[in-house]
């Protein structure tokens, strides 16, 4: 019974979070129009006559109204199919597909290490509430909201990149061609994009530990002789679970936005420097497929994340 009722929160957030999707999508496919410049002028070249450029414009169904044409779009997706690239004529699906893995190893190596810095800093900054490195460790993780990723990422590879030779400067590789390797091209990436994630689970989880530890239900562990570590790690880390879960999954979905100035930067072939390259070009079919895939990956996000919480804490699956 209990499963069946699982299955059916599952369904109905999908069925809630469906028109989300489709107005995002819709949201995207009408600001493209918005953006100077035409695809089809693209396509047949700067000397093209205006014949060529209206067969173009016929030939991909550039000449229908906006609706009509999201509408076909839409259709074409409900078959499981994102379409052509305007630019490559090449499968929307599989260019998602090759390019997706490199930024979901950025997302996943920026959140580890946030989560491997932050997690411990908020526990050491709320086991010494007043103290000079409570203030200092805030202090420093107040900064790391305010360092801009990119410049952080300029400052990485000039140092760490160009000037030690440590990691690679640019590109990345698939974790098939060797796990050391693609490592080496996701660090100075990952630390980029991981300052602003340690700063907010630093601050967060902060805040949340010492709420925990100053409970009265502390006091009566500690008067009976629990030691600090089994107070933290057997009772505070659980009842700071489900805001530790709701921080990863914000932190995940913003990283994910986040990917595309940092890929930018490394020249890494992942769907955010795609996106904005089909978006510049007016490559309608790319930027809706990347658009939905990203949606499509926010909802699951949310949707484990609101399971996660509802296992953690029954009054939550009782709400």
């Amino acid at each position: 019974m209990g499963s069946f009722w699982g299955l059916r929160w599952v369904l109905n957030r999908i069925l809630h979070l469906a028109p989300v999707a489709l107005l995002a999508t819709f949201f995207v496919f009408g600001m493209l129009y918005l953006v100077p410049g035409d695809p089809a002028v693209t396509l047949a070249g700067e000397n093209a006559t205006l014949q060529h450029i209206q067969e173009i414009r016929a030939l991909y169904g550039l000449d229908r109204p906006v609706v009509i044409q999201y509408a076909d779009w839409l259709n074409h997706v409900a078959h499981g199919n994102l379409s052509v690239s305007l630019l490559s004529g090449e499968p929307v699906a599989g260019e998602i597909a090759h390019r997706l893995p490199n930024t979901l190893l950025i997302v996943a190596g920026a959140l580890g290490l946030s989560l491997l810095v932050g997690v411990p800093l908020s526990i050491a900054a709320a086991l010494r509430p007043g103290s000079r490195f409570d203030h200092w460790s805030m202090a420093i993780a107040s900064s790391g909201v305010s360092i801009p990723s990119f410049w952080l990422a300029m400052a990485l590879v000039s140092v760490f990149a160009l000037g030690f030779h440590w990691f690679p400067a640019t590109g990345a590789t698939s974790l098939s061609d060797g796990v050391g390797e693609a490592l080496r091209h996701i660090a100075l990436p990952a630390i980029a994009l991981s300052a602003n994630g340690i700063a907010t689970i630093a601050r967060q989880l902060r805040t949340a530990f010492a709420e925990t530890l100053a409970a009265p239900y502390v006091r009566t562990l500690r008067a009976k002789g629990l030691s600090p570590a089994a107070i933290l790690w057997k009772h505070c880390l659980k009842n700071v679970s489900v805001p530790l879960l709701t921080v990863i999954g914000l932190l995940a979905n913003r990283l994910l936005g986040a990917t595309i100035v940092i890929e930018i930067v490394f020249a890494i072939p992942g769907i955010g420097s795609m996106v904005v390259n089909a978006a510049i070009n007016k490559d309608f079919p790319v930027v809706q497929g990347v658009v939905l895939v990203t949606v499509a990956l926010v909802i699951a996000i949310n949707l484990m994340v609101d399971g996660l919480c509802r296992l953690l804490d029954p009054r939550i699956a009782r709400a």
